[in-house]
């Protein structure tokens, strides 16, 4: 492979690890030989995870953490400092949506709970920002680094029945755009921040109104089908590569960049 797409030796933090999308990046990270801190708030799931995660590499550590927690996240910061000396890129992984923040479908905006709207967007949006303030900071003395985040199709137009979590990542967009001229106007071309925006992928949190009990489309995923030029949902495993690349020197005049990885479903518009 080409050395300027390598990651190898490179710090990486990944928050949301225990997550299936955070466990994903992290198993890829591994096998390209990145160090990885892998950071959760569930203890339990972060130990599994990480057990399963030393199969594929064994520079790997677990780190309890809140990514709504400073101090947390700056004890996370030091002790990694401590092991290895630098902040190589900041994954950004943790964040999702509530049931309770979903309007269902006889549901209308007026019968949304204010406290399910205030959870989801500060997990989402605080979740980003101030992880990249606390790893950040590290970089910026660096003069290098790399932090993604996670955008959506959601921050592109509007997707039916998910305010709170529109709403958020559409903030995780601009502030991606934000922080990248801040990093760069400030500490130099040695700091990129860019996002990914995640096409229609299944998982835990979107299951249930992406797929019905007896395993058939429900009438959400059959919208979404059409309007994805390639016809399918992603498989998690194809944003592995894309991270890759933009923590990568192949990727050194790169940042600010919203990204799709969406099987063209930002481009077509449905005719």
């Amino acid at each position: 492979m080409n050395d300027a797409f390598s990651i190898k030796g490179k710090v990486a933090i990944i928050t949301g690890a225990g997550g299936v999308l955070g466990g994903s990046i992290a198993k890829s990270f591994l096998q390209a030989g990145a160090k990885v801190v892998a950071i959760d708030i569930h203890e339990e799931n972060l130990n599994k995870r990480v057990a399963e995660l030393s199969v594929f590499g064994t520079d790997i550590i677990g780190v309890v953490g809140n990514v709504l927690d400073i101090e947390s996240l700056e004890n996370v910061a030091k002790e990694v400092v401590a092991k290895w000396e630098r902040i190589d890129i900041l994954l950004n992984i943790a964040g999702g949506n509530l049931p309770g923040a979903t309007l269902m479908p006889d549901q209308e905006f007026f019968d949304m709970k204010i406290s399910d709207w205030d959870k989801v967007t500060n997990l989402n949006l605080n979740g980003t920002v101030f992880p990249s303030m606390v790893f950040g900071r590290v970089m910026s003395k660096q003069k290098s680094g790399n932090i993604i985040n996670m955008s959506s199709m959601a921050a592109y137009s509007a997707i039916t029945r998910v305010p709170g979590y529109s709403v958020a990542k559409t903030g995780i967009s601009n502030f991606t755009q934000w922080l990248a001229t801040e990093m760069a106007l400030k500490y130099g071309d040695g700091i990129r921040v860019n996002a990914l925006a995640p096409g229609f992928f299944i998982g835990d949190q979107n299951r249930r109104v992406l797929i019905n009990e007896d395993g058939s489309l429900t009438d959400r995923s059959k919208k979404v089908l059409a309007k994805t030029p390639m016809g399918r949902f992603g498989d998690i495993a194809e944003l592995n590569g894309t991270v890759q690349f933009l923590c990568s020197d192949a990727a050194s005049f790169i940042t600010g960049v919203v990204l799709p990885v969406d099987g063209g479903f930002s481009a077509f518009s449905g005719v």
